[in-house]
C-alpha cells in the first residue's frame, strides 16, 4: 500500500515536519510506503522570513510541481494532504484533481479562516467555504483539537478524527527531576524564561512586554526567544536561532516556558506544540486559556493558564521564586506528554488509519 504525502512546506516548516513528516518512518514500519511532495520548500520558506514575501517565479514552479503530483496520484492508495493541495484554488478544481484516490486532510491550524475571515469582500464571497468543500469530500479530516475537528463536522465531512500534535521522545531525553534547577547546576542564578516561534507570531509576545518589565525588577531572569528577534524594554532578551538540530537544547536549558495568545478565531485553531515542547523538556508552563491550551495545560500541576497582565505576572512570579514547584510542574508536564503527546503513543494509530482509508 502507498501513501503520498502533500506537505505545505519541507523540513523547515513545523506544521509540514510534525504532523507528517515525522510519521514517515512509522508509516513504513506498518507497511505503507510513504512518498512526500512540498509545496513551498525550505528554500521558498527561508526566503519568505528574509524578504517577506514569496518570489512569483518560485510560486509558479511549486504550483506546477504540485500538478504534477496531483496527475501522478493514480500510483497510490491514499493521498494526505496538509490542508489544502492548492491553496487560492477554487475548490472544484482541487476536488477533480483529487478524483479517483481517496484523500485525508491534516489541519493544525484554523486555515480556513484565511479565506472566510478575509479582508476582501470578494474573497469571502467566492472562496468563504473553500476548506468546507474539500472536508465534505474527504475521506478522513485529522484535526490537531476540538475547534478544528467542529468545523469540519459543521462541513458535512463523512470521518473526523483528532490527532494532537506530538514530539518525538527519542530527540526529548528524560530531565534530570533530581537535580537542584538548571540555573544552579551551571552556576549562574538567573533563571531563563523561554519562548520558541517565528518571526510570524513573535508579535504574540507583546503582551507580555509590561508584565516581564515588572517582575525584572524583582527578579534576575532572562526571556530566551528561540527562531525570532525580538526586543522589549526593560527585559534581558537572548535571542537564538531556530535549528530542528539544537531546539531541544535550547529549551530544555530553560526553567519555564510560555505561550502567550489572543482570544480570536484563528489562535483558537492553534494546536500548543510549544506548550509540548516545554512539557517533554521538563519545563512548567504558562500560557493563555485560548484554545486547546485549556487542555494541555492542568493549572496548578504542570503550569498555570494566565488570562490578563496581572495573572501572567503573578504566575511567573511565584514559579521563577518557587524552584521545587518548578520541578514539580515539570515532572507533571513531562508525564503528561508520554502519555499523550508524543509520536511513540500517536504513530501507530495515524499509521492505522491511513491504511483503513487506503484499504477502501
Amino acid at each position: 500500500m502507498k501513501a503520498l504525502l502533500l506537505t505545505r512546506y519541507g523540513r523547515l516548516g513545523a506544521s509540514s515536519r510534525l504532523r507528517m513528516l515525522q510519521f514517515l518512518p512509522w508509516l513504513r514500519a506498518a507497511g505503507l510506503e510513504g512518498e512526500s511532495q512540498a509545496l513551498l520548500g525550505d528554500a521558498m520558506l527561508a526566503g519568505k522570513y528574509r524578504a517577506g514575501r514569496y518570489q512569483r517565479g518560485a510560486m509558479i514552479a511549486a504550483y506546477g510541481a504540485r500538478l504534477r503530483s496531483l496527475i501522478r496520484r493514480r500510483h497510490v492508495s491514499v493521498v494526505w494532504i496538509e490542508k489544502e493541495a492548492l491553496p487560492w484554488f477554487p475548490a472544484a478544481v482541487e476536488r477533480i484533481m483529487l478524483r479517483g484516490v481517496p484523500y485525508v486532510l491534516d489541519y493544525d491550524d484554523a486555515l480556513f479562516h484565511n479565506y472566510d475571515l478575509h479582508r476582501l469582500p470578494l474573497i469571502r464571497r467566492v472562496l468563504g467555504r473553500r476548506i468546507d468543500h474539500l472536508m465534505a469530500g474527504a475521506a478522513l479530516v485529522m484535526a490537531g483539537n476540538e475547534y478544528l475537528a467542529q468545523r469540519a463536522r459543521d462541513a458535512g465531512a463523512k470521518w473526523v478524527e483528532i490527532v494532537p500534535t506530538v514530539i518525538d521522545l527519542e530527540r526529548y531525553p528524560e530531565p534530570d527531576f533530581t537535580q537542584t534547577g538548571r540555573a544552579a547546576r551551571e552556576g549562574d542564578e538567573t533563571r531563563r524564561i523561554v519562548w520558541i516561534g517565528s518571526p510570524t507570531t513573535a508579535a504574540y509576545l507583546d503582551a507580555l512586554a509590561e508584565p516581564l518589565r515588572r517582575l525584572s525588577q524583582r527578579h534576575a531572569f532572562r526571556l530566551r526567544v528561540i527562531g525570532a528577534e525580538v526586543s522589549l524594554p526593560g527585559v534581558d532578551v537572548e535571542c537564538v536561532p531556530w535549528t530542528e538540530e539544537t531546539e531541544v537544547a535550547s529549551i530544555a536549558d530553560c526553567d519555564i516556558g510560555i505561550m502567550p495568545l489572543r482570544d480570536s478565531p484563528w489562535e483558537r485553531g492553534k494546536c500548543g506544540y510549544k506548550l509540548i515542547q516545554y512539557m517533554a523538556c521538563g519545563l512548567p508552563v504558562v500560557a493563555s486559556p485560548v484554545g486547546v491550551n485549556q487542555q494541555i495545560v492542568q493549572s496548578g500541576v504542570n503550569g498555570y493558564l494566565a488570562d490578563e497582565a496581572t495573572a501572567w505576572e503573578a504566575s511567573l512570579d511565584e514559579l521563577l521564586r518557587d524552584e521545587p514547584l518548578r520541578l514539580a510542574m515539570g515532572q507533571a508536564g513531562r508525564r503528561r506528554v508520554e502519555q499523550d503527546y508524543c509520536v511513540q503513543q500517536v504513530a501507530p494509530r495515524v499509521a492505522h488509519l491511513l491504511k483503513q482509508v487506503g484499504a477502501r
